[in-house]
């Protein structure tokens, strides 16, 4: 293949990646005008029109989409040889992105971070905080962070982190003035504390299983929010009942601050999985990353 000919599929894919003449000449050092001449060049030799464009964005046409599906593996398999090839080097480097809830980043990746970091200072750490479910290959992150029963089975997952429960809580005086539920069903007539999901958009519904039977309860109170750590405060303001995993609650269920109700119905979960797609070479900083937050059972 000739050197202009790799050259125009490798601008043909930029543009393809981003959507955007002009991010993808930033990403390539290029002109928008040199890389749209690039473009053209390239659908005169095929004679196909490769990508349809408008004054607002950048989309492949039929013959495009078949040429990026078979380019673009190829390329990230030429990029992640070449990014291999820094094992040669005595430090890691690079920076990597990771999609994690609040939760997890707080429990797992904050700890596992403060040991890992001073050993490799070449490297580069960026967290997202998202609750909601993340496409981490469309918005380039090199990893996300889900409960296990939630990870695509495309996706390769690493446990990161041990089971775990949410448990339902309250303040003593809340249940001063209601009784305590005795089944999943009673919480409607409580007041409880909504969870968002920002993906979805929707509620999350309060799930339970006891002796293989499983109950979800969709609840309602004044308060919603879209993230775990408000839910907590609110709670402990005496706002309603909260559905919070154990290790955020046991603080305040110690102290006497919250008691726990339907104990009996709140069964584990998977833990944390750090998952990424499946990838023949990864980087040498990424490998090290991923053996730093495996977890290991005491």
């Amino acid at each position: 293949m000739a050197r202009d000919e790799m050259s125009e599929l490798k601008a043909f894919v930029a543009v393809a990646e981003e959507r955007s003449f002009t991010r993808a000449a930033a990403r390539l050092g290029l002109s928008p005008s040199a890389l749209s001449h690039t473009i053209r060049a390239l659908e005169d030799r095929l004679g196909l029109r490769l990508l349809t464009r408008t004054t607002r964005s950048v989309s492949t046409t039929e013959a495009g989409e078949r040429l990026f599906q078979t380019l673009a593996p190829h390329f990230e398999q030429i990029r992640a040889e070449l990014d291999a090839l820094s094992e040669l080097r005595d430090k890691p480097s690079g920076t990597l992105r990771i999609s994690s809830g609040i939760h997890a980043a707080q429990t797992i990746l904050r700890p596992r971070l403060a040991d890992f970091l001073p050993q490799f200072p070449d490297i580069n750490v960026e967290v997202s905080i998202n609750d909601g479910f993340v496409d981490i290959v469309g918005d380039h992150f090199d990893a996300g962070v889900r409960l296990g029963e939630s990870v695509s089975k495309d996706m390769i997952a690493v446990r990161i982190g041990p089971d775990w429960r949410f448990l339902v809580v309250g303040t003593p005086a809340y249940f001063a003035r209601r009784s305590p539920p005795e089944h999943p069903r009673e919480l409607t007539n409580h007041q409880c504390i909504n969870l968002r999901l920002p993906s979805a958009g929707g509620l999350y519904a309060w799930e339970f299983e006891r002796d293989g039977r499983e109950v979800e309860v969709r609840v309602s109170g004044q308060l919603t929010y879209d993230s775990i750590l408000p839910i907590l405060h609110a709670a402990r303001d005496g706002h309603g009942l909260a559905f919070l995993p154990e290790d955020l609650a046991r603080p305040y269920i110690d102290t006497g601050e919250f008691e726990v109700v339907l104990r009996e119905w709140c069964a584990p979960v998977q833990g944390y999985h750090l998952y990424y797609p499946n990838r023949r070479l990864a980087s040498p900083a990424f490998t090290r990353l991923v053996e730093a937050l495996r977890y290991r059972a005491p």
